[in-house]
C-alpha cells in the first residue's frame, strides 16, 4: 500500500467512524450550537461532505452547483459521503496511475492548482472538520470516542 492508499483509506476511515458513532443523535443535538466550527455538528458534517465533492468536480472541470441540501439525516450523510469519497479516490488514483498528480487545473478563484495539491487539500481540510466535529461529539457525551490517528486506521482495518 502506498502513501496515498494510505492517506485516502485514513481520510475515508475516520469521517466514516464520526458519522456512525452520531447515528443515534438526536435532531436537536444534531443542531445544537457549539462555539467551535461551523456551530453544529450537521453543519461541520454536511461542509466536509459537500467540499469532497466540490473538488472532485473542480479538479476534473465539471460544473460545481452551490446550492446544498440541509438538515439531513446522519443517515443520508452517511450514504453522500460513501459516494463523494468514492469517487474523489477514483479521481485521485487515477491521477496517480496516470503520473497525473502534478497536472494542473483552474480553480473557482481562477487559480492554477495541481491534482497532487488538491488531494492534500481535501485530506487537510478533512481533518480540520473532523477535529471540530470530534470535539463537538465529546461536549455532546458521546462514549468512546476514537482519537482518529492513522495508527488507530491500521490497527482497526487490519493493515497492520
Amino acid at each position: 500500500m502506498d502513501l496515498l492508499d494510505r492517506l485516502l483509506g485514513f481520510d475515508h476511515w475516520a469521517t466514516a467512524r464520526l458519522l456512525d458513532l452520531s447515528r443515534d443523535l438526536t435532531d436537536a443535538q444534531l443542531d445544537q450550537p457549539f462555539d467551535v466550527g461551523l456551530a453544529t455538528l450537521r453543519t461541520t458534517f454536511e461542509h466536509l461532505i459537500f467540499n469532497i465533492d466540490f473538488w472532485r468536480l473542480q479538479m476534473t472541470g465539471q460544473p460545481v452547483t452551490t446550492e446544498r441540501d440541509r438538515h439531513l439525516p446522519v443517515t443520508a450523510l452517511i450514504e453522500r459521503h460513501e459516494r463523494a469519497q468514492a469517487s474523489f479516490a477514483a479521481l485521485a488514483r487515477r491521477s496517480r496511475d496516470e503520473g497525473r498528480l502534478d497536472d494542473t487545473f483552474v480553480d473557482h478563484f481562477g487559480y492554477p492548482q495541481t491534482l497532487g495539491g488538491t488531494v492534500l487539500h481535501v485530506a487537510a481540510h478533512n481533518q480540520e472538520h473532523r477535529t471540530e466535529a470530534r470535539h463537538i461529539l465529546q461536549r455532546l457525551g458521546v462514549p468512546d470516542l476514537p482519537d482518529l490517528y492513522p495508527q488507530e486506521w491500521e490497527h482497526e482495518t487490519g493493515v497492520v
